[in-house]
Formats: C-alpha cells, sequence, structure tokens
C-alpha cells in the first residue's frame, strides 16, 4: 500500500484512536484520476480496485491499472467524439462499470461530471439538459431512458428547427449487457449455457452485438458488447478501438468536477457544483466511518451512480485508501440476494441506507454466513433505535450512522472508535466547524432543536461551490459566514447529534414542532408495523395533523382496531401530543431507487399532486 492518501492530510487521535483533528492540503494542480487512480495504477497496477458483477453472470475484477488503461481509452475517445474542458456531461450510467471509466476519463479531460438516474421522464431530463448547457449526454441502452433521450432532443429539434442546443446534443450509449433487466428465464439460459462450457472468453468468439452473460466475464469481455441505434454513438466499440496511452491535459483544483442535482420537496431541482477539493474531503466518509479495510477487505455500497452515495462509498474515498469495493449491476434490490453476496465474496464493510438494512433483515438472513462483515455503517435518512438494535444482534455489529448531503460529503457521524447511541449520527468531524442554531442564527444549547450550519469562511474542502446558474438559492443557504443546510437536530450533553428531519419535513401542529423520524422510531417498534413514514396534513384547526402511512407486516390487516391500537403505543411511548390522528395504510412506501423513503411523494398524494400510492 502507498498510503498515498497521506500527501494530503493531517490527522491527529486521542488516546482511544479516535480523530480529532483533521486538515486537507492539495496543491493548485492537484486531479483526482491523475494523482490518485493513475498514480496507483502505474506503482502497484495488480492491486484490486472493483469487483464488479450483474445478475446475468458477467463478472470482473477490475484492477488500479485496468482503471487507469480504460480511462484512458475513455479519454481518448470522448475528446475525439468533441467532449472539452469545462463541458458538463450528464451521465445517466445505473451501476454499469462504464461509470468508474467515464467519470475518470471526464476528470482527465477538466469536464464536469453530471451524475443522473435513469428514472428521469422527459421533463426532468429536458431541464437537466438546457439548464446545464450540455453538449453531450452518456446514457445506458438499459430500460426506456435512451428513448426518453431521443423524445426530449427530437422534440426541441422539430419545434424549433435549431440543429444546435438539445436538437444537436451528443449521444453516446452503452450496452449494459443486461444490468439486471434481463428475465429470470433467459439469466438461467446464460448461465446453464456457462456451466455446460458453451460460452467462451476468447476475444475472437464474442458476437459484439448479441454477447450477454458469463461469456463476457474476464478481460476479453471488458466492453466487447457493442449495440446499434441511430444517432448515437457505441461508447463500448469506441472505446474498445480507442488509443490506450493519454496525454495529461492540465486542470486546476478549484475547476468545476463534478455537479449533483438536488431535489427540494417543490421547486426544480438546485444544481450542486463542487470542486477537486470534494474528492478529498470524502477521506473522511472512507476512512473516518466507513473504516474501509486497504489490504485483503472488499467495500459495499448500496448505491445507484445517479446518486450522490454512489461517489460517497464507490469511488473517491475508496480509492485514495487503495481498497476495493464491490458493485453488483443489479435491478430490483432482495436482501437474500446481497446475504449470498457477502457471503460468496466475504464482504468486509457496508454501507445501506436503513430502509435496505431492513429489508435485508426482514429476509432470511440466517441461511447465510455474512460473518466476513467487520464494519457497517448507514445514511440517507434517520436510523431507528430499533434497527439498530436487530442488526446488531443479528450481525454482532453496530450500525455507525452519518449524516452528510449533495451539497457535502459526510460532515456528523459516528467516527472509528466511537461507541454509536442507538439513534443518533454521532458528532461533526473536526474537518467542519457545525453548530446547531436557532432562528435568530444563535447557537443552540444542549437539548434544543434547531438546523445544522457548517461555517464557510473559509470554505472547506467538501462543501459545495455553490448552485449552478443561482445565485439567488446559494445566498438562500451560504450566508453570513455559514453553509444552512436545512436539516435539523439537536446535541446532547456529550456533543452527539439527533436528526429531527428536514426543515420542509418538521411538522407544525397545535403550536408544537414535531419531527418525523421519532414518531416513525416508535411504530417501528411495534410488532405489527414493517415500515412507516410520518407526514403532515392539512388540518382546519392545528395548522397540520399527523399522518402515518404504514405497510404492515404478514399477518396483520389495516383495521379500525388495528389504528386504535397503533395510536395508543404512540400515546404511550412518547409525549401524546406526537400520536398520528391520521394512519393509512399500504402494500409499499415510495423509495427512490436507492432505497430512501419519499416522503415527498406521499404528501404529494395527499395534496392531490401525485398519483395514489
Amino acid at each position: 500500500m502507498l498510503n498515498l492518501h497521506k500527501k494530503y492530510v493531517e490527522e491527529s487521535y486521542d488516546e482511544q484512536g479516535i480523530l480529532q483533528k483533521f486538515s486537507i492540503h492539495y496543491p493548485e494542480d492537484y486531479n483526482f484520476a491523475y494523482d490518485v487512480v493513475d498514480a496507483i495504477g502505474v506503482a502497484e497496477p495488480e492491486r484490486p480496485a472493483m469487483m464488479w458483477l450483474n445478475p446475468e453472470g458477467e463478472e470482473h475484477l477490475f484492477t488500479y491499472g485496468d482503471l487507469k488503461y480504460w480511462s484512458d481509452k475513455t479519454a481518448n475517445f470522448l475528446v475525439s467524439a468533441g467532449v472539452r474542458k469545462g463541458d458538463i456531461v450528464p451521465v445517466i450510467l445505473r451501476r454499469h462499470y462504464q461509470f468508474w471509466f467515464t467519470a475518470l476519463a471526464l476528470h482527465k479531460i477538466g469536464a464536469v461530471l453530471a451524475p443522473a438516474t435513469f428514472m428521469l421522464k422527459e421533463h426532468d431530463l429536458e431541464y437537466r439538459l438546457s439548464r446545464t448547457g450540455a453538449k453531450t449526454v452518456i446514457c445506458t441502452n438499459a430500460g426506456d431512458i435512451a428513448d426518453v433521450v431521443d423524445a426530449v432532443t427530437s422534440r426541441h429539434k422539430r419545434e424549433t428547427g435549431e440543429t444546435g442546443g438539445m436538437g444537436g446534443i451528443r449521444k453516446i450509449l452503452v450496452n449494459g449487457a443486461g444490468g439486471g433487466i434481463t428475465s429470470p428465464e433467459e439469466i438461467a439460459k446464460l448461465r446453464h449455457r456457462d456451466e455446460n462450457g458453451e460460452t467462451e472468453p476468447e476475444t475472437e468468439s464474442i458476437d459484439h452485438y448479441s454477447a450477454k452473460g458469463p461469456g463476457l466475464g474476464g478481460p476479453a469481455g471488458i466492453c466487447a458488447a457493442w449495440t446499434r441505434r441511430d444517432g448515437w454513438l457505441d461508447f463500448n466499440k469506441e472505446v474498445y478501438e480507442a488509443k490506450a496511452s493519454f496525454s495529461r491535459v492540465p486542470t486546476k483544483s478549484s475547476d468545476p468536477m463534478i455537479l449533483y442535482f438536488s431535489s427540494g420537496t417543490s421547486g426544480p431541482p438546485k444544481m450542486a457544483l463542487h470542486d477537486s477539493g470534494y474528492s478529498l474531503a470524502h477521506l473522511g466518509t472512507a476512512k473516518h466511518w466507513q473504516n474501509v479495510k486497504s489490504d485483503g477487505g472488499i467495500h459495499l455500497t448500496i448505491a445507484d451512480t445517479g446518486w450522490g452515495k454512489a461517489v460517497w462509498g464507490k469511488f473517491y474515498g475508496q480509492f485514495l485508501m487503495e481498497t476495493c469495493v464491490f458493485t453488483y449491476d443489479f435491478d430490483r434490490f432482495s436482501g437474500d440476494e446481497f446475504c449470498a453476496l457477502i457471503e460468496r465474496f466475504r464482504i468486509s464493510s457496508l454501507c445501506a441506507p436503513p430502509t435496505m438494512i431492513r429489508m435485508i433483515l426482514q429476509g432470511n438472513t440466517e441461511n447465510f454466513d455474512i460473518s466476513s462483515l467487520e464494519y457497517s455503517v448507514t445514511a440517507g435518512e434517520a436510523l431507528n433505535p430499533e434497527l439498530f438494535e436487530r442488526w446488531r444482534a443479528r450481525t454482532g455489529l453496530c450500525l455507525a450512522d452519518g449524516f452528510g448531503q449533495t451539497e457535502t460529503v459526510v460532515t456528523v457521524c459516528n467516527r472509528v472508535g466511537m461507541t454509536p447511541r442507538p439513534g443518533s449520527m454521532g458528532k461533526p468531524l473536526p474537518l467542519y466547524d457545525i453548530e446547531i442554531k436557532d432562528e435568530d442564527g444563535r447557537e443552540c444549547s444542549a437539548g434544543q432543536t434547531g438546523e445544522i450550519c457548517i461555517r464557510v469562511e473559509p470554505r472547506p474542502p467538501g462543501v459545495m461551490i455553490g448552485y449552478l446558474h443561482d445565485d439567488e438559492k446559494t445566498a438562500a443557504v451560504v450566508y453570513d459566514g455559514w453553509y444552512h443546510t436545512g436539516d435539523t437536530a439537536w446535541r446532547d450533553e456529550d456533543g452527539y447529534y439527533w436528526y429531527v428531519g428536514r426543515n420542509d419535513d418538521v411538522i407544525k401542529s397545535s403550536g408544537y414542532r414535531i419531527g418525523p423520524f421519532e414518531i416513525e422510531s416508535v411504530l417501528h417498534e411495534h410488532p405489527a408495523v414493517a415500515e412507516c413514514a410520518v407526514t403532515g396534513v392539512p388540518d382546519p384547526v392545528r395548522g397540520t395533523s399527523v399522518k402515518a402511512t404504514i405497510v404492515l407486516k404478514p399477518g396483520y390487516e389495516g383495521s379500525e382496531e388495528m389504528t386504535r391500537e397503533l395510536q395508543e403505543w404512540v400515546k404511550t411511548n412518547t409525549a401524546p401530543y406526537k400520536y398520528p390522528r391520521i394512519i393509512a395504510y399500504a402494500a409499499a412506501l415510495p423509495k427512490t431507487v436507492n432505497g430512501k423513503i419519499r416522503r415527498a411523494a406521499i404528501r404529494d398524494a395527499d395534496s392531490g399532486k401525485g398519483g395514489a400510492l
């Protein structure tokens, strides 16, 4: 191991080995792709970087040398296709390994990586393309996102007659070779042919336009599945045939590097822009929170590349720590399937949102040997104490909660060596000066709920430059020397932070401020409740009433009697004014592709803005 990350940090620890001081420094020309991934790839080309596979049976172990090689080829192709330094490039690639090639290549070129989810609809994509001024879009052929791109660009060209702008966007298609959306019957056939020796991984035997499954496994199958679509460039074919060395492009660490769309509860999404300091700040994420194992370990973060959590757990911090990440290019999440993968690949550390942890525990975990797990963390939504205890009972591990946003890296967490308190998201990382402030900007006392704020004078690594093309929205959250996160919490006498909710999620009822998380925590302790989400609904008397949308466990039915029982349960186990006056039962809760419950979708359905649940 090179311990390359130590070039960029100063750290000190207390006598228990817990991080106490943490600062980051880097030169003006720092570039993550060249100075981290390529540097490791040259010095230790055989060091494992990513274990990747899909349900179709294709498997690859990419080394750091492989990542350098393939990102160089990708950069050569993208430059030849017209991508230039400073271009913003939307990248919609699910969990395909080509995302890693593309992200590194864009960093090398000095273009801005703009990951996006494959779940976008036409109006979503049109907004993103028009607001960013994108000249190139790279997306998967899995699912219907390529159809969405075609519809948006064709309509613009038809309505305006322009061949520039959205009508002239350069479209690059990646053949995902399934990406987990292949039917179970076809997957069974692919695996049967492989088990019977009917597939050959040799390059000359690959039919580039029909290859899928185990036959693409190994070095010969990388970028070997090609595709044809009118008006699109074929990523795999072009990269496969591209030159394998790329000369360094001069870039500055202060240049924009990555752009994420940050959706709120109202209005169009904001565009959070980060520079290269963002990559280095993820050392806090990987080293001091996720506790990744550099030699012999494999880290698994369950996240789609369209969301910020992917680079939190599958990219920047992990590669800075020279570890190996695990990526499964699946479509639908199965807790049992992931337990089987943990068992098979002896995964050593895990990061997943609480909802996915809950889904794992609702499966047949006792049928799998997941004892290789040495560390587990969670983020993305509040962690209920009930779930914390169930996970510890099953694995012997604590769930180390953490907090951060699209606009930041992890900023508050249970650092390595700390003893997590069930339900607490830990303490601020020493890289950041953080206070909980009241509505008048004063620091809250212990036990008082307020907004989490981060000092940004000077702006620390990992906090966004601002919202692209929106000085007004930037000024609404960055003022008086602080970045105002919009998330509320309180701290106890020992400095541990306890999450309450988004400012938008906090329910104001009859003069009380009620955090949905605390009610959800109580409901989750009831034996009938599998999942729940608490929201507010308009009330002519109270202003807002508390509503709980509940998924019951098998064997229980929603009824007036069950509703009364759950209401009494909440009254008994927390302040009675918090109990849900309205309880609705649902077969499932709306979630993001990464398993995070979407309270906004429930509010929209209640207000008539969205469809029924």
